[in-house]
């Protein structure tokens, strides 16, 4: 069962890197190597059941060729920095190839075969570790080292587990777990290749997680089912846990075969496969799309009239002069500008703008911030007061947009101060989350509504009477671009907090735009 277990795991994985990833090198060279490694686990299994002797031939066959193209991986995983050279690969192949022809001698030759070919592979597999050490070595500190350090760890831990195998042929009762954990290293590696936005060993082990906890959840429905229909059969645990998990890491892969058939003969049906929440996000992004082509235009086609009503409006008062027609042309000067900004808060929620990462001080964008703050006399009926803690680790922001959002949430609860009040801004290093930075601001104004808070970040939702409503949409959309976070806190009455969570280095599927 163990041997089936890695021989589909191999299986799975290379149809599904061949269907997912069609030209990376990296990707397709794991999955000729998975190849390789299910045909001979294959051949191994089934050999034990049939004892037909060709069989062994293909057995041969695909272990001779696991030495090459693991070669061959390591040299595009490592970018060539390897131990072996390029000649290694066809080198490799031919020996492996001479000692498989041991297999067409006489008996007592075939008896120094499998012994030639354990030695031969874990020369290779040794070569191929220091390979990797090498690497890691040359590499400076950063993303790549990290990753890669993650897999050496993996290598000497996936080696120890398997030799207490050595426990399963003494006769001692211990299950052999070769074949399991290799398994698990080739999903690991799996996840290191296809997933590099994943940095973290936390990130990877939560996605490894997220298969157990659906195979667990297959395991308990299986038995449940079988318990109230099954009439006294009581199947063994392991074989379910091996095809339970074999079903769940099988279902994207069929899910993609089935998909290009289904589009093959039903071109029309495109969202066959789509699933109710998939197809609301599908139809999310499509108005995000057509909200963003539409913008501009809308934008460009209110301003041009908006532009020429203004002109007109400031041309008549130069020409009257005070007065109640001069305070009437007045209001229709302030209107219009107020319409042109409204214009251009629907163009930044709409439009999306590149994310320039740079590493800054967050106390130094507070101050740049409050200094813009009390340069508008808005703010005189507000007392400010700041608490930066000295110190803090630089962050990677796009400052102005990190600065349009602390003016957008500053504003507001300046707007919520209408009699006065206070107002502090305070930054600080979350306890107990690694790498995050926190902005806060605290207002004493009237607070918000328990029924409001779960809409403020909607856009076009407001309780002013003459907002917009897309100044904190617009705010969630900038911290989201960076990898952050908002926290809404508020008491009707008593004030609201609102602290801007950073981390210091956002990954880099968030690198895009806002």
């Amino acid at each position: 069962m163990e041997t089936f277990t890695l021989a589909a795991v191999s299986l799975i994985i290379a149809v599904s890197l061949k269907l997912y990833k069609k030209n990376d090198p990296v990707q397709m060279s794991f999955a000729a190597l998975c190849l390789a490694i299910f045909i001979y686990k294959i051949s191994v299994f089934f050999h034990g059941i049939f004892r037909i002797e060709y069989i062994r031939f293909i057995e041969y066959g695909g272990l001779i060729s696991i030495p090459p193209l693991l070669i061959r991986f390591l040299r595009r995983f490592l970018h060539e920095q390897t131990l072996f050279s390029r000649d290694d690969i066809p080198a490799t192949f031919l020996f492996g190839l001479a000692l498989g022809l041991l297999s067409f001698m006489p008996p007592a030759y075939v008896a120094y075969l499998r012994p030639l070919l354990a030695l031969y592979t874990a020369y290779v597999l040794i070569l191929s570790y220091l390979s990797l050490l090498a690497y890691i070595r040359g590499k400076a500190d950063g993303v790549e080292k990290r990753r890669m350090g993650y897999l050496a760890i993996a290598m000497p831990i996936a080696a120890l587990l398997s030799a207490f195998d050595i426990f399963y042929y003494l006769g001692y009762g211990f299950p052999p777990l070769s074949n399991l954990v290799l398994a698990a290293l080739l999903y690991f590696v799996l996840l290191i290749i296809a997933y590099p936005h994943l940095t973290e060993l936390h990130e990877l082990m939560a996605k490894a997680l997220l298969v157990s906890v659906v195979t667990a959840f297959a395991v308990m429905l299986f038995y449940l089912v079988i318990n109230l229909f099954g009439q006294g059969i009581h199947p063994p645990f392991t074989p379910v846990l091996v095809a339970c998990f074999t079903i769940v890491i099988s279902i994207s892969p069929f899910k993609i075969v089935l998909e290009k058939i289904f589009s093959a003969l039903y071109p029309e049906s495109k969202d066959v496969f789509t699933s109710l929440y998939a197809l609301d996000a599908k139809l999310e992004r499509e108005r995000a799309l057509l909200l963003e082509e539409m913008a501009p235009v809308f934008a460009h086609e209110i301003r041009n009239p908006l532009g020429s009503i203004k002109g007109a409006a400031q041309y008549l008062r130069s020409e009257i002069g005070p007065g109640e027609c001069g305070k009437l042309l007045e209001v229709i000067i302030e209107e219009v500008d107020r319409l042109n900004g409204v214009v251009s808060q629907f163009l930044d929620y709409a439009k999306p703008h590149a994310v320039n990462l740079k590493e800054k001080d967050i106390n130094d964008i507070i101050a740049k911030a409050v200094s813009l703050i009390q340069a508008d006399r808005i703010s005189d009926r507000v007392a400010i007061a700041t608490d930066l803690k000295p110190e803090l680790p630089g962050v990677f922001v796009d400052e102005s947009q990190i600065v349009q959002v602390i003016l957008n949430i500053v504003y507001n609860a300046i707007d919520a101060m209408p009699e006065g009040g206070e107002l502090s801004i305070a930054t600080a290093e979350v306890a107990g989350e690694k790498g995050v930075l926190e902005i806060c601001v605290r207002d004493t104004g009237k607070g918000i509504k328990e029924e409001d808070v779960k809409n403020i970040f909607k856009p076009f939702f407001t309780t002013k009477e003459r907002g917009v409503g897309l100044g904190l949409a617009v705010c969630q959309r900038i911290i989201r671009s960076h990898g952050g976070y908002i926290i809404v806190k508020t008491e009707v009455g008593r004030g609201t907090i609102f602290c801007i969570r950073l981390k210091r280095r956002p990954q880099e599927g968030q690198r895009g735009a806002v």
